[in-house]
């Protein structure tokens, strides 16, 4: 049985990450901040030697897209140099490791789905941090995953469609709708997680987000039909709606089939949250 580490355990994707791994037979070992820093190069060894793990699955982030443009040094320190610190120490202990990032490393402006090794030019400081981790992930590792994902959503964190439904008795609602992407549910990205470790998948740079493309307010118009809720939907453009951040306006990446479509997904998130 493979023994797998995971950082940023308690977060929205961890938490249904580990049970999955679990569910197939891995042998997890389950990490936040309070017990493994990824800022802390000599913590990181320590624990890596202690606990000897087959795998690390690298999901602790700094997430805040609009407060990373403030506070890029805190993105840059936990994204980049916290990945720089794991990627070492699994370097030298032979660990393959399985960094997460995003679709916005690109920039948005190929106008058709970005392949895994297509050009990066990210257009906002969190999109820059997520990719100075991928550097550092291929610079330092032999042994390397890349798992890029968009427009996260989950039963565990503060996301678009929990965000969505909670404004839905509002008067009337508008959504961005010229940036398009690939909503994914953290399920489908921990299911694809497992198949390339369970199929011992060529080491490279992977799209894992669903299949498929919408934009935010195409999103939000598919979340109100499935929760059977009548909400007045406007679409805007993303100058109607400016935030600190820059987005890509069309970050679709192709997943070569890992991921099911994100109708069907959110379908099933949808039953799953009504429960």
């Amino acid at each position: 049985m493979k023994k797998i580490l995971v950082t940023g355990a308690k977060g929205m994707l961890g938490r249904d990450l580990c049970p999955t791994l679990e569910d197939t037979g891995f042998d997890v070992v389950e990490t936040d901040i309070n017990t493994l820093d990824i800022t802390d190069l000599i913590q990181v060894k320590n624990v890596l030697k202690s606990e000897k793990p087959d795998i690390v699955v690298h999901c602790a982030a700094y997430t805040n897209v609009n407060k990373a443009e403030e506070d890029t040094e805190t993105a840059m320190k936990i994204n980049a140099e916290g990945s720089e610190n794991l990627a070492k120490i699994c370097s030298e202990l032979n660990i393959t490791i399985v960094y997460i990032s995003t679709d916005y490393v690109f920039d948005g402006t190929k106008g058709e789905a970005y392949l895994p090794y297509d050009k990066t030019n990210p257009i906002n400081a969190y999109g820059l941090t997520k990719l100075k981790g991928e550097e550092v992930i291929q610079k330092y590792c032999e042994k390397y995953y890349i798992a890029r994902t968009s427009w996260l959503y989950g039963l565990h964190g503060k996301n678009f469609v929990e965000t969505m439904i909670s404004l839905a008795d509002k008067p009337e609602l508008k959504v961005v709708d010229d940036q398009i992407g690939c909503p994914t549910w953290t399920q489908e990205l921990a299911d694809g997680i497992v198949t390339l470790l369970k199929e011992e998948a060529p080491y490279g740079i992977y799209h894992i987000c669903g299949s498929g493309k919408t934009s935010w307010y195409g999103f939000a118009k598919e979340i109100f039909a499935l929760a059977g809720l009548k909400v007045n939907l406007i679409p805007c453009t993303s100058e109607e709606f400016p935030s600190p951040a820059k987005r890509p306006k069309y970050s679709v990446m192709y997943n070569d089939n890992i991921c099911r479509t994100w109708k069907a997904a959110l379908k099933d998130y949808m039953k799953l949250r009504g429960e």
